[in-house]
């Protein structure tokens, strides 16, 4: 009783004093900028559709930027932030995959297959082709797409790849991680592959390029050989901040009075990718698009805390439910907004971005039922109430059931051992196994993480099942009022068993041996043939191995080539 009650205190001394300096309700820690006296000569918003830039980082925490008080240098996004509109209550999912496929579709996980953990590289899956996709409607409208970056939305066919689903060029990896120099992804002891490729072909002369800089200057690329008359999308999915831990040396060094040598590296990426933002802002303006264009800066999910990441002063990390798995850094700059230099408390999820930037690029909507995006520009721009009142952060039935979850602890209603989690007005629910449920700071210590935080989960987590809280009135989750507040929790069971009559199966096919890059010629790529595709989903046997390519020696000779280049190169920086 002693021990629980000194970690007890340790936990509320840090919330409530040294750690919590950053004020949640206070619009910005960075000075508003004046007002430029020459936007009013800008054309009126509108005049024609806009450029749109949407850049996603990769695990990037709630904490890591400038503006909520981190410790990480990101000028170019805290500038870029305070002269737009701040999103202080939006939404991601918290992992890969269900993130992108949401931004793409504008519908829920449960509404395209893919409501259970990631697609995987040897999985014959992919964003489910009868999706009509964001860059789609965007190219139907008159606009020019481009993806640059990280797709993790399934290639085992051709038809999945980003160039068959709306975009007109692709540089980028396809699977989750990669080697930020060499480009090679290993899913599991000795099944490794190039994964860098150019339209749909591998690049393999890319090979030692940092991947953020390589990435920021192929968006230079796109902007100086296309006319600022004619509207662009480019959909920037840097791998950054994604672990590997990788960074250029001289990024490193600035963080060297960092103890904790995860949270250094971690921290020099962050930076690297904020000048690479700066590049791409720098570019909008030195080609002509500037003034005509709304860019939109979002994370996927949250922080990877044993990787560097912080989601202070949230509770959890990536992969979770909690507040510090699901809320993301997300801003909007552009000189359409009426309304600037603000923040904005209104609801917003990332489905929002489809039918909002389908409407700004004046696409048509009618086509695509059963969305589960709003469009929130007048929310962003105007300041007006957003659409959105609720969120199904998911329900995942796959995932392994609480111990302690049961129909009679949902009222006869729903499972409570089911992993699913909603949001609804100022409630949100959890239910199953939300995930690691620890408030952690941020990792500046040399032996940082330490084992005191810990018991609040052993003495609170492993027993329960349902969890209430009031999210504006207690943004850290620190109080669950599930046992005072049972009417609430019914209510929100009764909105999950809405949403769960309208799921469709989950797609989530078991791994195919035929994906291994050595029958590729040593790269991730399309391996399923048409004979293949219909076979598969015919429900016939796994793909055999019967039609594997041996690896030719050209081929070994390149691999041998593309690793001497990568060390001269990683030698060189």
């Amino acid at each position: 009783m002693a021990v629980y009650a000194l970690t007890g205190f340790s936990l509320v001394s840090l919330l409530s004093f040294g750690y919590l300096s950053w004020d949640w309700m206070k619009p910005s820690l960075v000075a508003d900028v004046a007002t430029d006296p020459m936007e009013k000569s800008l054309p009126p918003a509108f005049a024609r559709p806009p450029h749109i830039i949407f850049i996603l980082t990769d695990d990037q925490g709630y904490h890591d930027v400038g503006y909520h008080g981190s410790d990480i240098q990101t000028p170019t996004l805290d500038r870029l932030a305070a002269e737009g509109v701040k999103l202080e209550n939006y939404y991601i999912q918290p992992i890969c995959t269900p993130s992108r496929s949401q931004l793409i579709t504008g519908r829920y996980q449960i509404h395209t297959g893919l409501q259970h953990s990631i697609i995987r590289p040897r999985q014959p899956n992919c964003l489910p082709l009868d999706q009509v996709t964001l860059p789609q409607k965007l190219q139907e409208a008159g606009y020019s797409t481009h993806m640059v970056g990280k797709w993790h939305l399934g290639f085992y066919k051709k038809e999945c790849l980003p160039t068959r689903r709306g975009f007109n060029t692709f540089l980028g990896s396809l699977t989750g991680n990669v080697d930020y120099y060499t480009y090679d992804n290993c899913d599991g002891p000795g099944i490794c592959g190039y994964d860098l490729h150019e339209g749909e072909d591998v690049a393999w002369d890319q090979s030692g390029k940092y991947s953020t800089f390589l990435y920021a200057q192929r968006v230079s690329k796109i902007l100086a050989s296309h006319s600022p008359k004619e509207p662009i999308f480019i959909y920037v999915a840097f791998q950054a901040v994604h672990t590997p831990l990788q960074s250029p040396k001289e990024y490193i060094y600035r963080y060297r009075s960092m103890g904790n040598v995860a949270r250094r590296k971690y921290a020099a990426m962050v930076t690297c990718m904020d000048e690479a933002v700066k590049n791409i802002t720098w570019a909008l303006k030195k080609y002509g698009y500037y003034d005509n264009s709304v860019i939109v800066f979002s994370t996927d999910n949250g922080g990877q805390t044993f990787s560097g990441g912080s989601n202070w002063p949230l509770r959890g990390r990536k992969g979770t439910y909690w507040e510090g798995g699901v809320r993301g850094i997300g801003f909007v700059h552009s000189p359409l907004i009426k309304h600037k230099r603000r923040t904005s408390w209104a609801l917003v999820h990332i489905t929002d971005w489809y039918p909002t930037l389908v409407s700004l690029g004046r696409g048509n909507l009618s086509n695509v039922p059963g969305l589960d995006g709003y469009n929130v520009w007048p929310a962003i721009s105007e300041g007006k109430e957003s659409p959105r009142t609720e969120i199904l952060h998911n329900i995942d039935p796959l995932y392994n059931h609480a111990k302690y979850g049961s129909l009679e602890d949902g009222f006869g209603i729903w499972n409570t051992a089911v992993q699913a989690s909603i949001r609804v007005g100022e409630w949100k629910l959890l239910t199953g196994d939300p995930g690691y449920s620890d408030w952690i700071p941020p990792q500046t210590l040399t032996n940082f993480p330490g084992s005191w935080w810990n018991l609040e989960r052993l003495t609170d987590g492993l027993r329960k099942s349902v969890w209430l809280f009031n999210i504006t009135a207690d943004p850290y989750e620190r109080y669950d009022l599930s046992d005072q507040r049972p009417d609430v929790v019914r209510t929100l069971l009764m909105r999950l068993v809405h949403y769960n009559r309208t799921a469709i199966p989950v797609r989530y096919p078991a791994e195919n041996p035929r994906a291994h890059p050595d029958f590729n010629g040593g790269a991730w790529g399309p391996w399923a043939s048409e004979d293949d595709v219909e076979e598969w989903e015919g429900g016939g046997e796994p793909l055999k191995s019967r039609n594997k390519k041996k690896k030719c020696k050209i081929c070994k000779l390149r691999s041998f080539f593309r690793k001497l280049n990568t060390r001269l190169m990683s030698n060189r920086i």
